[in-house]
């Protein structure tokens, strides 16, 4: 049998509970799998990732220096996740994206946060994604994190973790998508006998949220995907979801603002648009808001946006809660505006523009993952366990030039899922990031994606950095129950 020789090893084993003893949620998949040859298996691989190149589900590296697209790597073997552990995820994701739309809104506006001393201000002001042009700011229902994209981790006794939040153009999706195409492709039979909870409702459901952000005198509101173009790393889930939505993709140049609201050049002239899906950074936007240089930005459209007469989600200045500085304050905003103790707690974390915490990180350089306060895609960060002593002390150099810029953690032992690696199964590390829409209700799409680290002994999941993905099911631990 296929899984005879695996080996779970000392880590929290997302499908084993020990070697040849699968997890309740997982033994249907697992016994399926067994029945199977090497040979049918590796062709179903192939067949997999065939099928995802042929549908374009590519990105693009910015630091290739010839700009190339890849086929993002995809592993046949799902990851499984019980329904009694989804609702309890569900529940802690929930709680966090409300805490966090407090905090956007609240920081933009009356800043009691601030005030009442629970987060200082300099954290704040200091951090590079608030923006001065957004005070004052009130988005549709005051609603500010519309998609959102929450990093989990597992450690290896199977606690969770939240490892970061992505409130600013959180990307991936489509990724979840289509792999569940190719799943259900793959092991049609499976999805016959298993409740796996389904993710393919997500287009309409986003579709939803951004109706819901239109003018209510719009009987019939114009929604667009805005765009930077083909060149952009994500230029195929921007395309995909315009596609999936039925909604209009655009590009900045398709978009002007003439009296007074924003509108779109047609074949047969100007039409006003009601609603912007932005995968634009907010300094981008609008060159005569924020930077003056940028080619993306449509001019004007900042103050339509004030004046309520266009909505954008993500509402522009959410970066901010992006920022890992901003990050270690989350359990304060959580007690501070709910009146609650977090449910899903953060990764403990050592704030390097503390001195004494600061010194404890460069005393243990080796042991910890050290991570820029602004930087993402797994770069600006230091793996201390996997570092060498140059790095270590370029790392600290950085750190004593700007401790504000980073943060430390220690570094956990992600949980893994069996990969086909050449010819067998091994053990790869692996994160989760569930995608949360914030409309009337705040939606969790079941399952997520799990993003895995190919190389082996990686800790690095983000797929410019060699990573590929999985697809996830929510299942009940066994059929009919």
């Amino acid at each position: 049998m296929l899984f005879d020789a695996y080996e779970p090893g000392d880590f929290f084993d997302e499908l084993f509970l020990n070697k040849r003893q699968p997890r309740p949620e997982s033994a249907l998949l697992i016994e399926r799998i067994n029945t199977l040859s090497l040979e049918d298996l590796k062709q179903r691989q192939q067949v997999a990732q065939n099928t995802l190149f042929k549908l374009g589900v590519t990105f693009n590296v910015y630091s290739d220096s010839e700009g190339t697209e890849r086929i993002f790597p995809f592993d046949i073997v799902p990851r499984v996740v019980s329904a009694a552990e989804w609702a309890w995820l569900e529940r802690g994701l929930k709680q966090r994206i409300e805490a966090l739309n407090c905090f956007l809104h609240d920081v933009y506006n009356e800043q009691k946060i601030i005030k009442d001393g629970v987060i200082p201000r300099h954290v704040v002001e200091s951090a590079p994604g608030f923006l001065q042009p957004c005070l004052g700011l009130q988005p549709p229902q005051g609603i500010w994190c519309h998609i959102t994209g929450t990093d989990l981790v597992r450690d290896r006794d199977g606690s969770w973790y939240v490892l970061e939040d992505n409130l600013r153009c959180p990307s991936g999706v489509s990724y979840v998508l289509e792999n569940r195409r190719v799943m259900k492709s793959t092991f049609p039979q499976l999805f016959s006998v298993l409740d796996i909870q389904p993710v393919d409702d997500y287009p309409s459901q986003l579709l939803e949220t951004l109706l819901n952000l239109a003018p209510a005198a719009q009987s019939e509101p114009k929604v667009v995907l805005l765009t930077p173009g083909t060149y952009n790393s994500a230029y195929f889930e921007h395309s995909f979801l315009a596609q999936q939505m039925g909604t209009q993709l655009v590009e900045p140049p398709d978009l002007v603002v003439a009296d007074g609201y924003l509108k779109m050049r047609t074949t047969k002239g100007l039409q006003q648009v009601d609603v912007i899906y932005r995968r634009i950074d907010d300094d981008f936007i609008d060159p005569l808001a924020f930077r003056p240089d940028s080619l993306l930005g449509i001019p004007g459209l900042m103050e339509v946006y004030r004046q309520g007469r266009v909505a954008i989600a993500n509402a522009l200045g959410t970066g901010v809660a992006d920022d890992k500085l901003v990050y270690a304050y989350v359990p304060d905003m959580v007690r501070y505006y709910l009146d609650e103790e977090q449910l899903i707690p953060n990764v403990p974390t050592y704030l390097c523009e503390d001195p004494k915490q600061q010194q404890h990180v460069l005393t243990n350089l080796d042991k910890l993952v050290v991570k820029a306060t602004n930087a993402s895609g797994g770069y600006g960060m230091l793996v201390g366990p996997q570092s060498t002593p140059e790095q270590q002390a370029e790392f600290a150099q950085l750190i004593q030039q700007n401790p504000r810029g980073y943060i430390a953690q220690p570094t956990l032992c992600l949980s893994r899922v069996p990969t086909l690696i050449e010819d067998k199964f091994e053990g790869c590390h692996v994160d989760l990031r569930p995608y949360i829409l914030y409309g009337k209700e705040v939606h969790v799409n079941p399952g997520g994606l799990t993003r895995v680290a190919l190389k082996r002994g990686s800790l690095v999941v983000n797929s410019s950095q060699g990573g590929g993905s999985k697809d996830t099911w929510v299942v009940k631990a066994e059929p009919g129950e």
